[in-house]
Parts: C-alpha cells; structure tokens; sequence
C-alpha cells in the first residue's frame, strides 16, 4: 500500500510539474518568443510586427496590468509599467516609419534596449515581469509548486524506503560474549 501511495505521490507531483512548465512554454511562445525577435530585428517593419503580435496576446489575457508578486509590490513585477512601455516602443517604431535610416537604426538599438536585459556572466535575456507565466494565479501555483515538492519527497519515501519502526530483537548477548 505503502508503494502504491508513493507512486501515486509522484504522478501527482510530475502532472504539476508539467502543467507549469507548459505554462512557461506558453509564455515563450506568446510572448517572449517575439520579443526577442523584435529586439534582433534589423527593419522597424519586422519590430512592429513582433511587438504587436505580443500586445494582442497581452490585451486577450488581460495581462496589462498587476504585479506577478504574491507577498509585496516590486518594480521588476510590474505587469502595467513593462505593458506600457511596450506599447510605447509600438508607437515610437510607428513614428519613426517613415525617418532617415539613422532615425530607425537608433529606434531599433533603443528597442534592443529596452526588450534585453543582461543576465550574469554575459548572458542577456529578454525583460519580462518575473512570473509572468503564472500570471494571475501566482500565489496559488507558488502552493501547488511547495505541495508537489513536498509530494514528490514523500512519495519517494514511500516508495523506495521501507521504515521499520519495530526496535530488532537481538540475541540476548552483549557483544563481549561469544
């Protein structure tokens, strides 16, 4: 029975697992999939078409405003700042349409900017709301996340370790005697 509940643990927790990556395979493929060509792209047109293809997924998910924190505000879960500051970079690629070819160059490095952070050792990544892919149930995968954890150390248990509680019944001797 022991075994059947740790196996039953684990599906669980590997099902919950899964769910929330799809969800953050969801998010790159909604959306910081074309970021990330935005910010590569080398024509405004190409930066336009991206960045709209993200803000009709946006404004279809209402993911335009909110923080993707469970506990306090901070500025790096801001959904309404990073949003806005999207459609700005929209409306400047817009303006800049019909500009000198050292106008666009310019928008789009600004672009680049503004959609690539720099991650540690070198590496950039493009700039989302930390969470986004659990937006707006944050605080309830965050629990299914510590209980699946919690589920998948128990079910392990359960499965590959037999807890005998009973003390084992020695012989009689000290071990001295022979």
């Amino acid at each position: 029975m022991k075994k059947l509940v740790g196996i039953i643990l684990i599906l669980i927790s590997l099902a919950l697992f899964g769910f929330r990556i799809q969800k953050k395979i969801v998010l790159k493929q909604n959306v910081t999939g074309y970021l990330k060509r935005a910010a590569d792209a080398n024509t405004v047109k190409i930066a336009q078409g991206e960045i709209s293809k993200v803000l009709t997924y946006l404004e279809q998910e209402e993911m335009t405003e909110g923080y993707t924190s469970i506990f306090w505000k901070t500025p790096n879960e801001d959904i309404g700042f990073w949003y806005r500051n999207l459609k700005a970079s929209l409306q400047e690629l817009k303006q800049v349409e019909n500009g000198s070819t050292l106008e666009k160059t310019n928008v789009l490095l600004k672009l680049r900017e503004t959609l690539m952070d720099g991650g540690g050792e070198g590496k950039v990544r493009v700039t989302v709301p930390k969470g986004l892919s659990a937006y707006p149930n944050n605080g309830m995968w965050a629990t299914l996340m510590l209980l699946a954890f919690i589920g998948l150390i128990a079910g392990v248990g359960y499965l590959f370790h037999d807890i005998d509680m009973q003390p084992k019944q020695g012989t009689g001797k000290s071990a001295g005697e022979s």
